[in-house]
């Protein structure tokens, strides 16, 4: 028999108030998207209103207590708190660190977020009336630049396509017939699309240059039967199997090197050039003096619309109709108390990243006095946090999506943060400065012998940093420079 048992337990839930909740999601929208979440918001809210607020367009919910009812139930029932737990998802957790060790640096990826998607396949279809098509043909050339990923690649096999039409547009059809067709839309442009391997894109390439010249034809050559010596840099393995001298293997790699391996980035990069990044925060350097200004943008003025304001004032004032009214009295003030959250949300948003910004602005002086990287200091989430008495989740939703003006160049906040590194003196030093070390070596070796990522380390270590062999690997690989081998040049 199962016995009760009563006892007392305590548990701890954070919770958040549905004014919290709006001013993080307005915390994660950058500049340029907080116009139109502001139209989304009037569109909702009718007693929401731009302009700038009077002393007597002040709102208080004081009114509230002037309105009798009879009834018990309460005629505005405050919203349920919701739990953190509930409202923070897995995409929301910082994507770089908040504590620092010596082993294992910073995420750093990045991103802009308003860069426009490549709409290269249209670009693409446009192209397919120079083809001699007919109708089921063209549908299958559609069917073949829908399958292009954004490098211009079709990496799926063929007879996956064949399925897709089959599904999609009821054609029936046979690889033979799309390897038929996708020859066809390998003549467009860029040189290269449609290709199903890097070898094959660089081939179509070649194949649109002068023939004639030998060192087109000798590239060829060396693509067609030495690819996998060529993709490895065994450059004295493909001279000794050609028969051919060190000079001409440097105009045919050079013929090469001119092609791009990614075509369909080349049409989709012309339409992100007309893209601009608005920044949220401009920092200007007067004399050596720092001045940190807020984007106009994020400080728009919203006020409450007066004509709700006079509606629920008749309201309290109609004591007799109170309880008729109710429906009406509860919409109107709902709708108050909607526009109030989200012009004080909007306030408190300027307030946070206001002082967030200048907060960074003032630990990263140096960088942003001098422009070196090398003066940026080690700095996580947690350092910035605790001096503005905010959560890290808050400073981390700051730093995702915001951008800020220097007199160097407009950045992401995120890229401002890093892990930190110890020197042989015990001094501790930005890993951002470690990887400007890095690639300022690099770009200075002898390309006919690159320097490995045991020299690199070696090199480091000798300058007074305390780095491992792995580290340096991975800051080589998040600065996008491949292994010594592959920047072997002749």
């Amino acid at each position: 028999m199962s016995s009760l048992r009563q006892g007392l337990h305590q548990k701890l839930l954070q919770k958040l108030s549905p004014q919290q909740i709006q001013l993080m999601k307005l915390l994660q929208i950058p500049v340029a998207s907080l116009e139109q979440r502001i139209k989304e918001e009037m569109q909702e809210n009718p007693a929401l209103e731009e302009g700038a607020e009077t002393d007597e367009d002040e709102y208080s919910t004081d009114e509230d207590e002037k309105i009798d009812t009879d009834d018990d139930e309460e005629l505005s029932e405050r919203e349920e708190e919701i739990s953190l737990d509930e409202y923070l998802e897995d995409d929301e957790i910082p994507d770089y660190k908040t504590s620092v060790n010596n082993s294992s640096p910073d995420d750093e990826r990045r991103e802009i977020p308003m860069s426009a998607q490549s709409n290269f396949q249209d670009q693409l279809l446009s192209q397919l009336y120079q083809l001699d098509l007919d109708d089921r043909e063209y549908h299958i050339a559609e069917q073949l630049v829908g399958s292009l990923d954004d490098d211009g690649y079709i990496r799926r096999e063929l007879s996956a396509v064949v399925d897709d039409l089959v599904f999609a547009q009821n054609i029936s059809t046979q690889p033979e017939e799309l390897e038929h067709i996708l020859k066809k839309i390998q003549s467009l442009d860029p040189p290269g699309i449609g290709a199903r391997s890097l070898q094959e894109c660089l081939l179509l390439q070649l194949q649109r240059r002068d023939a004639s010249r030998d060192s087109v034809q000798l590239a060829m050559k060396i693509l067609q039967g030495h690819f996998d010596e060529f993709s490895k840099k065994h450059y004295e393995k493909i001279a000794r199997e050609l028969e051919i001298t060190e000079e001409d293997l440097k105009k045919a790699i050079g013929e090469i090197l001119k092609l791009n391996p990614r075509p369909g980035n080349t049409m989709s990069q012309g339409q992100r050039s007309v893209e601009h990044v608005i920044p949220d925060f401009i920092i200007t350097n007067t004399d050596g003096k720092l001045e940190l200004t807020l984007n106009s943008r994020n400080a728009p003025e919203m006020r409450i619309s007066r004509d709700y304001k006079e509606m629920m004032d008749h309201y309290s004032k109609d004591k007799k109709h109170a309880k008729a009214n109710r429906d009406a009295i509860q919409f109107v003030k709902q709708k108050l108390d909607s526009a109030k959250w989200f012009i004080d949300a909007l306030k408190q948003r300027q307030h946070t990243l206001f002082e967030t910004m200048r907060t960074i602005m003032e630990y990263q002086m140096e960088y942003f006095i001098e422009g070196d990287t090398r003066k940026l200091k080690k700095m996580v989430l947690r350092d910035i946090a605790e001096k503005i008495g905010m959560d890290i989740s808050t400073v981390s939703r700051v730093a995702n999506s915001k951008y800020v003006q220097t007199p160097f160049g407009t950045f992401l906040l995120k890229s401002f943060f890093s892990e930190g590194l110890q020197t042989d003196s015990g001094e501790e030093v930005s890993s951002k400065e470690v990887k400007q070390i890095l690639s300022d070596c690099i770009g200075s070796e002898d390309k006919r012998k690159p320097l490995t990522d045991d020299a690199l380390t070696k090199i480091l270590n000798d300058k007074g940093y305390n780095i491992a062999r792995r580290t340096v690997a991975k800051y080589r690989e998040m600065l996008d420079i491949p292994v010594a081998r592959l920047r072997k040049e002749l």
